[in-house]
């Protein structure tokens, strides 16, 4: 007989592999699909990112004045995908500390969300009716410059320890309104695979717990992390729904499809959650490629954040009516999968509001007057 010939996917073959920086050149590949290597080999100084990319001296100085701030930490990897010689690289701007970082604008916010005021127990924001926010680790395989939750990432003294998971898990038993958890951090899969799965298998006992999402953003700084052992572990718990945060179409690698498939192949359910940024991806056509790119990979483009008001990135935030040009250069001119929804996650612990270009042209009685992704106008009468 002869031998079957191995699936080989098309759609993989759009993307390309991000490859490795001339520093890694002679890592073994033992070493370089390996998570951990990864995050131990992270780049954490000024000395260790000088040998990967030509600092300006803006990054340089912004550097030395935020580090103590805000740690730095970057995986090989994702670093692999910077461009060496250009500031404005949209995963540079993600990595790389900004001189922006240094300015507290008034509108700032330590705590934009209101996280801590709704946070029953340390472990747990419980703000919503029927869903809660479990923090599981202070720790990411990258910090993200953008990032909302500065005040706990990277900080020892903010470190989920066995006895607030504990009482984390015994607040959400409690609570039998709760029917969704989303499980985040830091990065929930910077814990090791049996941490997760204590937290998987203690809310799976929990009858009135239907769903929980783990909130990563591993698929696009590590990849790697995506292991069998992981894979066949997250099996026992569905439903289990994954919600990740690519932001840039540089991000969509083979490696990137290769980890989304692994879980998509294992039933989990992937949702992309994108923040707008200045630079980045605050361009209709970057969007519409980046989600293009999702769903090839099985990711569903999910939510647009317009940036939070946390301290130190102002420079990173566009005026609200970008959004809604995004979305209104998507609505009807691509299908409606690619089409995400724009929100606010309002300050002072609002929630999520939801933002649409103006489609409702008028209403009188029973009759709306509507507009169309091309601008003509159309009646609905109701019977």
């Amino acid at each position: 007989m002869k031998p079957e010939i191995p699936f080989r996917n098309p759609i993989r073959d759009k993307f390309q592999s991000a490859g490795r920086m001339d520093l890694w050149n002679d890592v073994p590949e033992k070493d370089w699909s390996n998570w951990i290597w990864q995050q131990q080999k992270r780049i954490k100084t000024l000395d260790q990112l000088e040998k990967v990319i030509n600092l300006t001296h803006e990054e340089r100085e912004a550097f030395k004045a935020s580090n103590d701030l805000f740690n730095v930490a970057i995986t090989p990897y994702y670093a692999s995908l910077m461009d060496k010689d250009d500031p404005n690289c949209p995963i540079r701007l993600q990595s790389v500390p900004a001189p922006g970082e240094l300015t507290i604008a008034p509108e700032d916010m330590e705590d934009p969300l209101a996280e801590e005021k709704y946070m029953p127990v340390p472990a747990v924001t419980h703000r919503y009716p029927d869903r809660v926010l479990f923090y599981t680790t202070h720790n990411c395989a990258m910090y993200c410059r953008h990032c909302t939750r500065k005040r706990k990432v990277a900080d020892p003294d903010s470190a989920t320890s066995n006895r607030v998971l504990d009482e984390g898990l015994a607040y959400i038993e409690s609570h039998k309104e709760v029917r969704d958890v989303v499980i985040s951090g830091g990065d929930v899969l910077s814990n090791s695979d049996d941490r997760v799965e204590y937290i998987l298998s203690r809310l799976r006992a929990m009858d009135h717990i239907e769903v929980f999402r783990l909130a990563t953003r591993n698929l696009v700084t590590l990849p790697q992390r995506i292991t069998d052992d992981f894979v066949k572990m997250i099996r026992k718990y569905h439903p289990v729904f994954i919600h990740t945060h690519f932001n840039h179409p540089k991000e969509c690698t083979q490696e990137a499809f290769d980890a989304v498939a692994r879980l998509a192949d294992a039933g989990c359910v992937i949702n992309n959650q994108m923040v707008l940024l200045k630079g980045i991806n605050d361009d209709a056509k970057i969007v519409k490629e980046l989600n293009h790119k999702l769903l090839m990979m099985r990711v569903r483009p999910y939510y647009i954040f317009q940036c939070d008001m946390s301290q130190g990135i102002s420079h990173f935030r566009t005026p609200v009516e970008k959004g809604l040009e995004i979305i209104e250069a998507l609505r009807g001119w691509t299908s409606g999968m690619a089409v995400p929804h724009f929100v606010i996650d309002a300050p002072g612990g609002g929630g999520k509001i939801p933002l649409l270009p103006k489609y409702l042209i008028k209403h009188e009685g029973k009759e709306w007057t509507l507009r169309n992704y091309q601008g003509k106008e159309f009646v609905y009468r109701e019977p």
